[in-house]
């Protein structure tokens, strides 16, 4: 089931992601260690699974 983005947040920030700035309903978030950086819409509907994907792609975690 694709988690929500309240849960990829969390997840994000467990593996060194912090939040840089808000824009509307799109939250972006960088690794200062490795200097990955990734957008997440906050919407209140689960993430379908290509998106989710390529979010966690974009942050060096698949």
């Amino acid at each position: 089931m694709p988690m929500t983005p309240r849960e990829l947040i969390v997840l994000l920030k467990h593996n060194g992601f912090e939040e840089v700035s808000q824009n509307g309903s799109h939250v972006k978030m960088k690794n200062f260690q490795t200097g990955k950086q990734t957008i997440i819409p906050y919407h209140n509907k689960a993430l379908k699974k290509g998106l989710e994907q390529a979010i966690l792609k974009q942050a060096g975690l698949k």
